[in-house]
Formats: C-alpha cells, sequence, structure tokens
C-alpha cells in the first residue's frame, strides 16, 4: 500500500465517528495495537523534540524501505504516533520526504489538538522525515 492509499484509510476510519470523543476513543485504541518499541531504543536519541509527553520514535531499513516503531508515555500521543507510524512505516524514505500530510488536517486532528500536542505532532512528523532523509543518503 502506498502512503497515499493508508492517508484514504485512515481519512476514511475517521469520518465513521460521529465526534471527537468517539475519534480520540479510537486513537487511543490505535495506540494500544502500536508495536513496540524495543526497550533498548528508548534512549534519548530518540526522544522527539518538542513534545509535552515522552515520544520514542526509532527507525530501521528494511531492505529498501524505513520501519518505525515508537512508544509514548501519554495515551493520546501514542494513538498519534501510531496513525503516523502506520502511514509511514515500510515505505521507502524517498517517498516519506516527499509525502504530503494534508490528511491529519483532513481528519482534523491539528485543530482537535491542544497547542502543545499539535507542535508535537509537527515534531514528529518532522522526525520521521528526518530518519528518511538520513536514510535516503545511505541508500544513494
Amino acid at each position: 500500500m502506498t502512503i497515499q492509499e493508508k492517508q484514504q484509510e485512515v481519512i476514511e476510519e475517521f469520518s465513521m465517528f460521529d465526534d471527537w470523543m468517539q475519534r480520540y476513543e479510537y486513537m487511543i485504541e490505535l495506540g494500544k495495537s502500536l508495536p513496540l518499541i524495543d526497550e533498548k531504543y528508548k534512549i534519548d536519541e530518540n526522544l522527539i523534540k518538542g513534545c509535552q509527553s515522552k515520544v520514542w520514535v526509532h527507525a530501521e531499513l528494511e531492505g529498501d524501505k524505513l520501519v518505525f516503531t515508537a512508544d509514548s508515555d501519554a495515551i493520546i500521543t501514542k494513538g498519534i504516533v501510531a496513525i503516523l507510524i502506520r502511514v509511514f512505516s515500510h515505505q521507502p524514505p524517498a517517498e516519506i520526504i516527499d509525502a504530503d500530510t494534508a490528511f491529519i488536517d483532513e481528519i482534523g486532528l491539528k485543530e482537535h489538538l491542544s497547542p502543545t500536542r499539535a507542535n508535537g505532532l509537527v515534531s514528529m512528523i518532522k522526525q520521521l522525515k528526518m530518519y528518511a532523509v538520513a536514510y535516503q543518503t545511505q541508500l544513494n
């Protein structure tokens, strides 16, 4: 599945819910299903800067695709990072770098987050793209 197809899937899933309480509950469920990051990667270098809660993201190259694992100490934040990882994991670095993130606005996520969480969301996206840039240079 391409990044765009995964984004469309997320948009369709979020459109099934009538209100934001249901969407938050769904995000919490997504967070619970997040592939757990190995404890050895819960280190300062993998912490997302700019997040109010602690969010760790680790990236590894498997073949020519980037695979992310993550964790957070906050349930909503864990749900947010779960959505991002679902969309961007198992994709070539170049496609992650070029990916549009308008789906976040389409599901209304940013406008329903506190300003600090919205900043954290932007920081998470930035970090995933930075990993992709770093691994893309290895592939070239």
